[in-house]
Formats: C-alpha cells, sequence, structure tokens
C-alpha cells in the first residue's frame, strides 16, 4: 500500500505503538492480579484469553469509529453538568476499579493466610469477564487519543494488535513479580486506584494527564526496588 511508503506514516504508527504500550501498563497489572486469583494452571490460560478477547474488542470498537466518537455526545444534564454515554461508562469503570482495588487491599492486609487461599479459588469465566470489561474501559481513552493522532484506522489497528501481543509477552514476567513481593503487590493496587480515581475524574470532565500519575508511580516503584535490594542484603547478611 502506498500509505506505507511515507514516512509521517511509520511516524504515526510508532507513536500510537508506544501510547497504546504505556497505556495498557494498568492493564497489565490488572491482568495479573485478576489471574493471581486462579489456580495456577488456569492462570496462563486467562491472561492469553482475556487479552485474546481484548483485542477483539478493541479492533471492533475501532471499526466502529464513528459510533464510538458519537458516544461524546452528550446524553444527560444535571444542574447544567452535560454527560455523555463515555463521561458515564468512564466514571463506573472508575468506581468499579477503586472498589476491586480497596478490597484487595484490605484482604491482603486483614485476610488471614487460610481466607486467602480459600478466595483464590475464583471463577474462571468472572475472571475473564473482568478483564474484557476493564479493558474495553481502558480502550476508551486511548482510541479516542489515537483519533486525535491519525485517521488512519489500520494503523489503529496494526498499533492495538503490536500493543496486545507486547503485554501477551511480559503479562507473565509482571504477574510472577507482583505476586513474589507483598509490597509490589500493594503498590500495584495503590496504583489501580489512582487509576480508578482518573477515570472517575475524566468521566466528570476534569483531566488529569498521565504522566503525572506514571511518573509518581515509577518514583514509588523505583523506590521500593531500592528497599527490596536492601532487604535481600540484609538476609544475606544474617544467613551468612
Amino acid at each position: 500500500m502506498e500509505i506505507f511508503l511515507q514516512l509521517d506514516t511509520w511516524i504515526a504508527l510508532l507513536t500510537l505503538t508506544f501510547m497504546e504500550i504505556v497505556l495498557g501498563i494498568d492493564n497489565i497489572i490488572f491482568i495479573s492480579i485478576v489471574a493471581s486469583k486462579l489456580p495456577q494452571k488456569q492462570q496462563k490460560s486467562a491472561r492469553f484469553l482475556g487479552l485474546s478477547l481484548a483485542l477483539i474488542v478493541r479492533i471492533l470498537l475501532l471499526l466502529s469509529i464513528t459510533w464510538l466518537i458519537g458516544l461524546t455526545t452528550p446524553v444527560l444534564t444535571v444542574a447544567d453538568f452535560n454527560l455523555s454515554w463515555r463521561d458515564i461508562i468512564l466514571a463506573a469503570g472508575g468506581i468499579f476499579l477503586l472498589i476491586k482495588s480497596i478490597l484487595e487491599i484490605h484482604q491482603k492486609v486483614e485476610g488471614d493466610e487460610h481466607e486467602q487461599i480459600t478466595k483464590n479459588v475464583s471463577s474462571f469465566g468472572y475472571a475473564i469477564l473482568q478483564i474484557v470489561l476493564l479493558d474495553i474501559i481502558f480502550s476508551f481513552d486511548s482510541i479516542l487519543t489515537a483519533v486525535g493522532l491519525t485517521d488512519q484506522v489500520m494503523l489503529m489497528i496494526i498499533a492495538v494488535i503490536v500493543s496486545i501481543v507486547v503485554m501477551m509477552i511480559f503479562a507473565k514476567a509482571v504477574g510472577d513479580f507482583v505476586n513474589k513481593y507483598p509490597t509490589i503487590q500493594i503498590l500495584a493496587l495503590s496504583f489501580l486506584i489512582l487509576i480508578g480515581f482518573m477515570l472517575v475524574m475524566d468521566g466528570l470532565h476534569y483531566h488529569v494527564p498521565k504522566g503525572y500519575i506514571y511518573f509518581a508511580v515509577f518514583f514509588s516503584l523505583s523506590i521500593e526496588m531500592l528497599n527490596i535490594r536492601f532487604r535481600n542484603k540484609q538476609t544475606k547478611k544474617v544467613d551468612s
């Protein structure tokens, strides 16, 4: 195709792909936490099936881009405050993510070991449903942002496919790392609380730049990595 012979096309594709991968970080964390509730033999299948369905849903949304953009039209007015379906979906998704993350933190902090083991045996279908629903919510912002970067649906689809493949490759590694260290689990859940709060604010027309949140999370993660390295060194000293 002639479009792929143009430099602007490749720049737009690289930008879109990078954006989708960055915006997929919260997705990977959520998938890792949900999959960890399943028996070990089902976790890989849950990650793969969840991401595969998410890919199909995103492509369908991109092919229905006109309908998706139409969701930004106000459908409800409360005291001169206009709400569109996009606002309602983002706010509802944010509230769900807040409740889910807070309950997970409460379970890890207050629940005893036996209770946590019992709750780990979760429904495979319910886990997949959570992964797909949250991915749809996360997709709205990334797709609407992509529309502002290019009008080529084919480029958007390629970027989405590449980003999902990257998630599939790194989902297990991220999941193993998050599950290995309890403090990282709490940090990841706190990150999801921030994302949930941001989605609610976005739904209420208060846009919070994601860069600030990602910077705060990566800074906190860097400090925690130093703490983990320090604790490992202290443990080795005691053992020796």
